[in-house]
């Protein structure tokens, strides 16, 4: 029989190539999605998961009550339902009664172990326990108390969960959406005490493997997660999440354009180049390639006027100077050339894009106007800037850009902008105690309801009782605060939070700069990956496209 000996030398190589790459081939009915967490991941117990890099491991580990949709709708987790009492203050949680904790190597179970409401009264109380110290017991600050001071959880049967509050707060369904309130076993953390941080045991879509710290973190698919599909299918489809510990930016775009990682968050400098346009789209070379998601971030990044009474003569204090630096720079130039258009230009309130009560048409805004701030300025008394004294501007190293090319714009229509470039951490001490006339902050949601962002404009929430750094009081704006914290009412409480934006943009306690956009880079067989307005990372519906053969080919070759 004659042998056709192209076919057999290709035949040959085929063989040796898939031996050269023999860890690809071993790999290639396995679906295992890469990442890469640069800051290092400090502990995998939600009870301290403050920060993004905790925050989505823990998200493929545990699950709490409720959740949020891509849309920060609320939506069932493990409480397939709930009530809310006519007063707002008690709040009725009908648990699923099919859910299960981990059985991981370390701690394996005799047999399947439920979750019960129990769990639930155990897990938020050691939230508070002053031992366990939780960067979370803000959220149960409204929690009721007893006669002993233990908190109000309580467990009526075995799945129904009930919580007491001291008084109406609408925004505290979305809390429970927090990481914070994830579910654990009273029993597994006894065990392990501290230790738990790496020895997770959860009921999330993936499960505990295997964590080298500063390493590889490998959590694998929860061969018995609750949650299905709509064809019956349970989830997640992964069959297992890597997590490498790269350090160095362009080390992890290197690793990234080569295939080693399937998704990239956010925009370095070192590469926002390479893979993005001036306009904020792909580069067109790598289409075929790489997928760009983008959608809003519920991050405000602004400047703030100290408006503490005092000195009568200080120039920010009059509201027409502030709008005036409102109208005097061009927002979308600076998205633009200094941003690659990385969020939206600031031309709005301070309800960033992707809330439902962000409404541009309705607060109004402030877009680049020279003329306008020149005749601000003239009304207060400063015709084309004379006579107004320089103003100092405190600022991080990283907006130092941005905030630069504020200052060059400003000087065209005669404001004396200072920059004055301190360190992050002092800069917030400095603006915590009212020592910073004009700085630069940023605010992203604790939890998805616009009543986070107008709590930094409450006089209640004056220093050092809150947030309000602007020191910023307006009887009329409280009034409508607290008529919306009295509504469950979901259109009223938009309303009230709309006309309560108008005021901030009439008053400009801040410039708002610009608001934030969610960046995520992707391989081309990834799917399944979409974006929120959190930022949060769900894995549970991503798939990945098997690699071909020919593909494998290319990549030894190479």
């Amino acid at each position: 029989m004659a042998i056709d000996f192209r076919h057999f030398l290709t035949f040959v190589l085929l063989v040796c190539l898939l031996a050269a790459c023999k860890t690809k081939v071993d790999n290639s009915d396995k679906m295992i999605f890469h990442y890469n967490e640069s800051s290092g991941i400090q502990t995998l117990d939600p009870a301290y998961a403050s920060g993004q890099a905790v925050i989505w491991p823990c998200n493929q580990l545990f699950n709490g009550l409720v959740d949020l949709d891509d849309s920060l709708r609320i939506v069932p987790a493990i409480a397939k339902s709930w009530t809310i009492s006519d007063d707002g203050r008690v709040y009725t949680f009908t648990l699923r009664d099919d859910v299960t904790f981990h059985n991981t190597e370390s701690f394996p179970f005799k047999e399947k172990r439920y979750v019960t409401a129990q769990d639930f009264v155990y897990s938020f109380s050691r939230i508070l326990d002053p031992d366990v110290a939780s960067p979370g017991a803000w959220i149960f600050q409204k929690v009721k108390r007893d006669k002993q001071g233990k908190p109000v959880f309580t467990a009526l049967n075995d799945t129904t969960f009930q919580i007491e509050l001291t008084e109406a707060f609408p925004p505290f369904l979305g809390i429970l959406t927090m990481k914070y309130c994830s579910v654990v076993p009273k029993e597994v953390v006894a065990h392990y005490g501290k230790d738990f941080r790496n020895h997770p045991v959860g009921t999330g879509p993936f499960q505990f493997q295997l964590w080298q710290e500063g390493v590889k973190l490998v959590l694998r698919k929860n061969p018995d997660y609750f949650e299905k599909d709509e064809n019956g299918q349970r989830l997640p489809y992964l069959d297992a999440v890597a997590v490498s510990f790269i350090i160095d930016k362009q080390s992890v775009f290197m690793e990234f354009m080569k295939g080693t990682l399937d998704f990239m968050s956010g925009v370095e400098a070192c590469y926002k180049d390479a893979l993005l346009t001036k306009d904020g789209k792909l580069n067109p070379e790598y289409k075929n390639q790489i997928k760009l998601l983008t959608g809003p971030y519920l991050n405000t990044e602004y400047l703030g006027f100290m408006l503490k009474p005092g000195d009568k003569d200080n120039p920010i204090l009059d509201k027409r100077v502030r709008q005036a630096i409102n109208y005097g720079f061009d927002r979308e130039k600076m998205m633009k050339y200094l941003r690659n258009n990385v969020g939206y230009a600031g031309e709005a309130g301070f309800v960033p894009k992707g809330m439902p009560s962000y409404c541009p048409e309705r607060t109004g805004g402030y877009s680049y106007n020279p003329q306008k701030a020149l005749k601000l300025l003239a009304e207060a008394g400063y015709p084309n800037g004379k006579g107004l004294p320089p103003i100092s501007l405190s600022v991080s190293a990283s907006y130092a850009d941005l905030c630069q090319y504020i200052q060059h714009e400003l000087a065209n229509i005669g404001i004396e902008l200072k920059l004055d470039v301190v360190q992050g951490a002092q800069q917030r001490q400095m603006m915590r105690n009212y020592q910073l006339p004009f700085f630069r902050g940023s605010w992203i949601c604790d939890y998805p309801d616009a009543e986070n962002y107008m709590a930094l404009f409450y006089s209640k929430n004056l220093q050092p009782v809150g947030s309000n750094y602007t020191y910023y009081v307006n009887p009329a704006f409280d009034r409508l605060y607290e008529a919306s914290q009295r509504s469950y009412d979901e259109d009223k409480r938009t309303e009230y939070y709309i006309q309560m934006d108008s005021m901030l943009v009439a008053d400009a306690p801040v410039v708002v700069l610009y608001y934030d956009k969610v960046v995520r880079f992707t391989r081309a067989n990834v799917s399944g990956l979409g974006t929120n307005p959190v930022n949060m990372l769900n894995l549970k519906r991503v798939k990945i496209k098997k690699v071909k053969i020919i593909q494998i080919i290319n990549l030894c070759v190479h």
